[in-house]
């Protein structure tokens, strides 16, 4: 055997092998193998799809609007203590969508626009009403649906989920794609909650403060605050601690009075993790301040000593306790009578942060896996009867070149498998059509040279040099037929989405593969044939 041809078979060889070391996990007898074999060799293989496995389809909405009104409510508080450092006396108020500022002076005017060029004065009389501009509300819509995107994508990833699907749809859609979630509430709980932290001093000093209820029933909340709105103080608010009866189990809503100003906020928290109460044996969450959240914690817990400070999830307080002396570090607790579970998802959220505005839930639909079942013994049938006719008409109308070319389509699909698990490719519906259409252009492809060697032969060649002259004059036709191909695939992974990408996935590898099977498999196999000796015939 001539050396070339030796390395072409050594080639083939290690492909194959290393083909079935990646693929090994998706066959039952990687169950059986020895524990060095799974800690040292690949152990994820191909990966189901949403519609092969079941699971959960999202589709949310980010509320830009709800983005745009943060952001004029944070200007708002910033331009109050702008004009307080130039000493300029000044009232700044947000009124809808409007910050309104008086008194409407040209110190104040000059202040403001000086500093904020993006704010556009909509108004000027006894008050200067400003807003946000059309191009700078879409600037924070789009950003906070990018921000969003991130964020869900770091929530999931601490979830757990293998090969989730996340992409932006529209403008203010994002989808989200989980495979193999069971429990689709929790998932969208997750997700879904915003987030927001914030410290708040509790405002007992107040008259009113010692007038609320001990507790009120969920739902009566709203009752509650019309009821005592005259004599909220203007810089206070009334929000709700939800507790729960250990014992009945009953749920009951603690209204505490609390100062409006935020004092801190999560966007300064480095880590957030469960820990056990050694106590009580409760699971609380145990959240740690960078340098600079550590400084004003520090700060507030120091100016406050035996003040209660609220600690404010979503606008829900979690617990208040009493500051008892000034705490450095930056260590702080957030403790509620967590489950095990939702202190741990409680800690997810806040380590991958707030999001940046409230979603809304478009779609929620649960995969059932039985679906995926169904398709996939569809698939395989669909494939085991597509092989078996290709392989008997192979055999039939070209004989013994015939089982070469099925042996190159074993090949095929043996690499093509391999490939996908080295990258731990997710397989879906699409998938498996972008692999039948690649047996398919292999096929094409070994028929194309069989027809280019018969016509050799008819001119009265003999078999090695109709091998040879077989290939020489289809490779130009097979290479340019796999790379337009190729470069389709290549836009449809660029610019589809979901299913499509699956689709291009599996395209590309097939084609690329079937390069190699075509031109350099079967030729192997001729050659060795040849290498033997003279050979008096071709069976074709």
């Amino acid at each position: 055997m001539k050396k070339g041809v030796l390395w072409r078979v050594i080639l083939i060889a290690i492909t194959v092998v290393l083909s079935i070391v990646f693929f090994l996990p998706n066959l039952p007898l990687f169950q059986g193998l020895p524990d060095w074999w799974k800690k040292n060799m690949p152990a994820k293989g191909i990966v189901l799809g949403l519609d092969l496995q079941g699971g959960l389809h999202l589709v949310f909405e980010v509320e830009g609007d709800k983005a745009v009104d943060i952001a004029t409510e944070r200007i708002a508080s910033s331009l109050g203590g702008l004009l307080e450092r130039k000493k300029i006396q000044a009232t700044v108020k947000k009124e809808g969508a409007s910050i309104v500022v008086t008194p409407a002076t040209m110190d104040v005017r000059k202040a403001i626009e000086e500093t904020y060029p993006s704010l556009t004065l909509a108004e000027s009389g006894a008050a200067l009403h400003y807003g946000l501009s059309a191009a700078e509300q879409k600037r924070i819509k789009d950003t906070a649906t990018d921000q969003v995107l991130e964020i869900i994508r770091n929530r999931i990833d601490q979830f757990g989920v293998a090969e989730p699907t996340i992409h932006r749809q529209a403008e203010n859609e994002i989808v989200v794609q989980l495979p193999g979630v069971r429990d689709p509430k929790r998932a969208v709980d997750i997700i879904g909650r915003t987030a927001q932290l914030e410290f708040k001093i509790v405002n007992d000093e107040a008259p009113v403060a010692a007038e609320l209820p001990a507790s009120i029933l969920p739902g009566e909340e709203q009752t509650l605050i019309d009821r005592f709105q005259g004599k909220i103080p203007e810089d206070s608010e009334i929000l709700f601690q939800r507790v729960t009866n250990p014992e009945t189990g009953l749920v009951t809503k603690h209204p505490i009075l609390l100062k409006k100003q935020t004092l801190l906020t999560g966007d300064l928290l480095t880590e957030a993790k469960v820990n056990i109460d050694q106590r009580f044996s409760e699971p609380y969450v145990g959240i740690t301040f960078d340098s600079a959240g550590a400084k004003i914690f520090e700060d507030i817990t120091g100016a406050n000593v035996k003040k209660r400070l609220a600690i404010i999830l979503d606008g829900n307080v979690y617990s208040a306790p009493v500051i008892q002396e000034r705490i450095s570090g930056g260590d702080a607790q957030i403790t509620g009578s967590f489950t095990m579970e939702e202190a741990r998802d409680l800690a997810i959220v806040l380590r991958a942060g707030a999001l940046p505005a409230p979603l809304k839930t478009l779609q929620n639909v649960t995969v059932g896996p039985s679906l995926g079942r169904d398709s996939i013994d569809a698939g395989k049938l669909a494939g085991i009867v597509g092989t078996i006719l290709v392989v008997v008409f192979m055999i039939v109308y070209y004989k013994l070149s015939g089982v070469i070319a099925d042996f190159a389509l074993l090949l095929n699909i043996i690499l093509l498998l391999g490939a996908m698990a080295s990258l731990n490719a997710t397989l879906t519906l699409p998938g498996i059509a972008g692999i039948i259409l690649t047996i398919g252009m292999a096929v094409d492809s070994n028929v194309l040279m069989f027809e280019r060697m018969r016509e050799e032969l008819r001119s009265g060649k003999t078999p090695k040099a109709a091998v040879d002259g077989g290939y020489k004059k289809a490779f130009w036709t097979i290479f340019d037929s796999h790379v337009t191909t190729l470069l389709t695939a290549a836009v449809l992974f660029q610019f589809g989405t979901g299913p499509i990408k699956g689709f291009a996935v599996t395209l590309m590898l097939g084609v690329t593969i079937n390069l190699f099977t075509a031109l350099i498999g079967t030729k192997t196999v001729f050659d060795v044939m040849h290498s033997k000796g003279e050979v008096k015939g071709l069976s074709i």
